[in-house]
This record gives structure tokens, sequence and C-alpha cells, in this order.
């Protein structure tokens, strides 16, 4: 009797050399009070990441009905639980209110964080 041969399964592998970018995600504390007990806006460092950074095309942003001059960025990253559209993202400083959580493929194997720069610093802050 003859075997029938498996069948190829073609996986996609995850190039983690790609993921060299670190961002923070933070969280705002809205329980956050001041020496005078007044409420003080405070971020909590949730996760610490790694990432791919890709800028979104001009025609996605025209596309998506968003204006030409901001700055967004994908944040391509592995799998993790916690996340949600009310966080933001820090790099390089920068401050990245998030728009997005995009699951890429069946296999979960990334996550993409749609997020636009806010134009301030953490130092702004």
């Amino acid at each position: 009797m003859k075997r029938l041969p498996k069948p190829v399964i073609e996986v996609q592998k995850l190039n983690t050399g790609k993921m060299r970018n670190r961002i923070i995600i933070q969280e705002y504390d809205p329980d956050a009070v001041n020496e005078n007990g007044y409420p003080e806006p405070n971020w909590i460092t949730v996760k610490r990441l790694w990432s791919q950074i890709k800028t979104i095309k001009g025609s996605e942003i025209i596309s998506a009905a968003a204006e030409v001059n901001t700055k967004v960025k994908r944040f391509i990253i592995r799998p993790t639980d916690g996340l949600h559209e009310k966080q933001r993202i820090i790099h390089k400083e920068i401050i990245y209110d998030i728009q997005a959580i995009l699951e890429d493929d069946e296999e979960e194997a990334t996550y993409t964080i749609v997020a636009i720069s806010t134009g301030k610093k953490v130092s702004d802050d």
C-alpha cells in the first residue's frame, strides 16, 4: 500500500531581528493624587516590548480619512495580553496615542498597533 505524502504547511516564521525598537506601553492612573489630595495626571508603565516600526504610507493615511500631517506609525509586536486602546506608547521619548490593536493573522504570530503621535515628548507631560 502506497502512503500519501504529508501535506506541506507553510508556517511564516517571525523575524525577530526586525524587532529592534524598544517601546513602552503606559496606562493612565485615574486614582493618582498629589500631596494636597487633588487629582494629578499620572501614567504607569505597564509593559516594555520590542517592536518593528513602520510608517504608514501617505495613500493609507488619505484612505483612512486622517490628516496628512499627522505622524501615524504601525508598531508590530509579539502577542501579549493586557493591551487596549486607552493606553499609549512611548518610543524615543515621543508619545503616541493608540488607535487600534490588530491581529495580523489567524496564527496570532504578531499584533499591529496603529498609533498617532501627539507631538509631545514625555518631558513635556
